[in-house]
């Protein structure tokens, strides 16, 4: 297969992570920020730097998203989408914005727990290993498609 061809695949991944990350990002911020209330996206301040945190956060989301489905247009535009290649995207970007947030934000840099007031133990574990189930499954969807013939990528080495 010729190289544009395995640009477009990576493209679409690429794309469709941006994407996925957005989501995830939504969800957090939607769930377990606002309907929730667990915690704000910088919670080592006052509750007003908490919510301006979380709008920074819910701003940045929405330009990601929107970026992402604009890109995302653009190559269904020009017939270069590969599939197979965008929803193993999808599932990266869910997944390492979750496994970023749980690995990095809540216990490297501590910018906010899970929940307050409760042993996180229990919220830490389920976090990171739907995060990493998530991620799994990308890895798992990017290596089929990798496989395959055709729009989707350069198929198996002959």
């Amino acid at each position: 297969m010729d190289e544009p061809a395995r640009s477009e695949a990576r493209r679409s991944m690429a794309v469709c992570a941006l994407i996925g990350a957005a989501l995830m990002a939504a969800v957090d911020e939607i769930v377990f920020h606002q309907i929730l209330g667990w915690h704000h996206f910088y919670d080592r301040s006052t509750s007003g730097v908490g919510l301006l945190s979380d709008g920074l956060l819910h701003t940045a989301e929405l330009l990601a998203l929107v970026a992402g489905l604009f890109l995302f247009a653009d190559l269904r535009r020009r017939g270069a989408l590969a599939p197979a290649h965008a929803r193993a995207g999808v599932f990266l970007g869910l997944g390492a914005f979750q496994l970023f947030d749980g690995i990095v934000d809540h216990k490297l840099l501590r910018l906010h727990q899970i929940r307050y007031g409760v042993d996180v133990t229990a919220y830490d574990w389920a976090w990171n290993i739907a995060g990493l189930i998530l991620l799994l499954v990308g890895v798992v969807l990017a290596v089929r498609a990798g496989r395959r013939p055709g729009v989707d990528g350069p198929g198996p080495a002959k």
